[in-house]
């Protein structure tokens, strides 16, 4: 199986990660990434769309079919964000984006990031994790052949990835040194495992939908 990705999101650090590891996979035939902004990458496998309104994907609508993934790394902050404009940041875009591709490649494996802590009753206290919970519940009646949820908590950036929240880059630069320690724990993943992760997803499947960092980092090796 050859892989045809569409990556959302790489210009943050987990877009960024999972998009680098496609590149270089021997499995992975070629990749489109939609983004605000050009991410300034050249590769033979790679393709840009830069397109502003992720509400409207009317004018690009076209060049989405004929992928057999979609890597949906797209997301915002809940930081200064009531539950409204959250909702419409996370789950309406991220909805709208699903069913458009769903429509034009109907054996389509999905995968979203969202996050260690999500609320999947979406009944809970904390906002952002009922968001995120409702987002991963609609995706999951969609009509994708595949589904996987990422839950990632502490992530260590690798191969130059960086993360766009300046004050986690900070601590990553002072954490380094203490990198092939925090590797050990189970609880903790990295960048690339994420993207491989992501990658045997789609190869050879796993056993949940909902994957935390130990899932992660046990679907990496595959």
């Amino acid at each position: 199986m050859k892989i045809k990705a569409i990556i959302t999101g790489t210009t943050g650090m987990v877009g960024k990660a999972v998009l680098l590891e496609c590149l270089e996979h021997p499995d992975v035939e070629s990749v489109l990434v939609i983004n605000r902004k050009s991410i300034q990458l050249n590769h033979p496998k790679l393709k840009e769309i830069i397109h502003a309104d992720f509400f409207d994907l009317t004018p690009i609508q076209n060049e989405l079919t004929g992928y057999n993934v979609c890597f949906f790394c797209l997301g915002v902050s809940a930081m200064g964000m009531n539950e409204k404009e959250y909702t419409k940041y996370t789950y309406e875009l991220t909805t709208h984006f699903a069913k458009i591709v769903a429509q034009q490649n109907p054996e389509m494996t999905f995968n979203y990031v969202s996050g260690t802590g999500t609320d999947s009753t979406e009944k809970g206290n904390i906002m952002w994790a009922r968001v995120k919970g409702k987002t991963e519940n609609a995706l999951l009646t969609m009509p994708f052949k595949n589904v996987y949820l990422f839950r990632p908590g502490i992530i260590l950036p690798e191969k130059g990835v960086k993360s766009k929240v300046s004050w986690y880059q900070t601590l990553y630069v002072l954490l380094k040194p203490f990198y092939p320690l925090f590797r050990q724990f189970k609880s903790v993943t990295t960048s690339s495992r994420v993207g491989k992760a992501m990658i045997n997803s789609v190869l050879k499947g796993y056993s949940k939908k909902h994957l935390d960092n130990t899932d992660i980092n046990e679907l990496a090796k595959g």
